[in-house]
């Protein structure tokens, strides 16, 4: 699966890697829980009437979309993390991992990065300015 670097992809990182451990969380509650049991109404016939009947077992539809979900999720991370590791220039690597990966605040990274003057700086002439400039919108 190619993953496209935008910029809600980058926006919804940390959304994305907070869900992770949360979703699996819930496909080992599915699996080994009465949480992923559900039922079905059929129509059984075998009487020569067709009567509805309810069928319980392993609800294995929600599961297999939950595990698509993270699976997808930690695709999209993943790509997220190596086009932040392969930025070239080291500043701008180290703002955005600080930015995504750490999540701190401009605030913050300005500090760390010698621009506690300006606050704003990291955010509109390091991130906005290199996104720019790959044409990320």
């Amino acid at each position: 699966m190619e993953v496209r670097i935008t910029r809600e992809l980058l926006d919804n990182y940390r959304k994305i890697k907070r869900e992770i451990p949360i979703l699996e969380y819930e496909l080992r509650e599915l699996w080994l829980t009465d949480k992923g049991m559900g039922n079905s109404v059929i129509l059984n016939g075998k009487n020569g009437s067709k009567k509805p009947e309810t069928v319980v077992g392993f609800d294995c539809e929600k599961y297999n979309r939950r595990k698509r979900t993270l699976n997808q999720k930690k695709v999209q991370a993943e790509a997220v993390e190596k086009w932040i590791d392969d930025i070239p220039d080291g500043q701008t690597r180290c703002v955005f991992k600080m930015f995504y990966r750490d999540g701190m605040s401009w605030d913050k990274i300005a500090t760390k990065t010698g621009f506690s003057q300006s606050p704003d700086y990291p955010r509109l002439m390091i991130r906005d300015k290199f996104l720019k400039d790959q044409g990320i919108k």
